[in-house]
């Protein structure tokens, strides 16, 4: 237990609380920036079980924040290449890479497979899947966000509020990480306090994390935060589906270009332009199915033909650039 002492001499930890890490399945979706602190911290904490979910690999651009990677990794699935560098670091770890995009129906499995759930991915619609499957399955979910030098992490789902109840519906000025741009020691910060809130819940502390939003501002150096236990739960709409879940009246619409994806996300979607949503029809029971690549675009497509009366829904297509 060497290893582990400096931490097991906090008396909120001891033998007992680092007995009850070893025990601990810890899921983390998306292996990049975030990814790049908050798993390190995990491992050499002494999380029994972490299973890393990414799609994508090494590019040279994710270098500068995305630290547990080295110019030899590039092209590399960073799943994979994250478990080898933390079983470096803690052979203590059971890890587990999974290279593919992380479906709704996988986040079902993941949210019942795990004791706590971390949102490290760059994909808001990813986020909503995470906090639904979360919120049915009783999962505490740690999600943080980055863009520029600002961002906020927080504790949804088991006892508290999901993300739904904090966030229903996206800021109208909303930008990912490839799109808008992004500074790696702000990325480490959240993902430091995101991983602090992970073992906070694992080991049962108190006050919780769980229903506690952290934000943190490095270009005014202003950092920032409330309770949110007693939000409501919205209805969860726009839905989150699959592929899998779209039912012979469903209308599916892709927002991306032919450039954007040159592949549809489904046999029967149809290529659209923003502009055309207002004259959207479905047939009769069926929904409105939007695709992009962040879902971005396909909430708030989403959310403006649901307003004119239609049923509507994101279809979670495999991301490109999970980071």
């Amino acid at each position: 237990m060497t290893r582990y002492d400096r931490q097991m001499r906090l008396p909120e930890i001891g033998a007992a609380g680092q007995a009850r890490l070893a025990r601990a399945r810890v899921c983390v979706i998306g292996a990049g920036g975030l990814a790049a602190t908050l798993l390190p911290l995990l491992a050499g904490a002494g999380v029994g079980q972490i299973r890393v979910i990414d799609p994508d690999r090494v590019e040279a651009h994710n270098l500068h924040r995305q630290t547990l990677f080295r110019m030899a990794d590039i092209g590399r699935p960073k799943a994979l290449v994250a478990v080898t560098t933390l079983a470096d670091l803690n052979p203590d770890c059971r890890l587990t890479p999974v290279v593919a995009a992380l479906g709704a129906r996988a986040a079902r499995d993941e949210a019942a497979w795990a004791d706590v759930v971390l949102d490290a991915a760059d994909n808001f619609a990813v986020t909503y899947a995470l906090s639904d499957a979360c919120l049915a399955g009783n999962t505490p979910l740690i999600a943080a966000s980055v863009q520029g030098r600002a961002g906020h992490v927080g504790g949804f789902c088991g006892p508290a509020p999901s993300y739904r109840a904090l966030f229903p519906d996206l800021p109208e000025r909303l930008q990912s990480c490839a799109s808008g741009g992004v500074m790696g020691p702000a990325v480490a910060s959240l993902a430091a306090l995101q991983a602090q809130m992970c073992l906070s819940v694992l080991l049962g502390h108190a006050p919780s994390p769980l229903g506690q939003l952290l934000t943190l501002d490095l270009a005014e150096w202003r950092p920032g935060g409330f309770r949110f236990d007693g939000a409501p739960e919205p209805a969860p709409m726009p839905a989150i589906l699959d592929a899998e879940d779209i039912r012979p009246e469903d209308r599916i619409i892709e927002l991306r270009s032919a450039q954007e994806s040159p592949d549809l996300p489904h046999p029967r979607a149809e290529r659209l332009d923003t502009a055309a949503i207002g004259t959207l029809a479905a047939a009769p029971g069926g929904r409105l199915v939007f695709a992009c690549a962040t879902g971005v675009r396909a909430w708030r497509a989403a959310r403006s033909a649901a307003a004119d009366g239609a049923q509507t829904a994101i279809l979670l297509t495999p991301p490109k650039g999970v980071s």
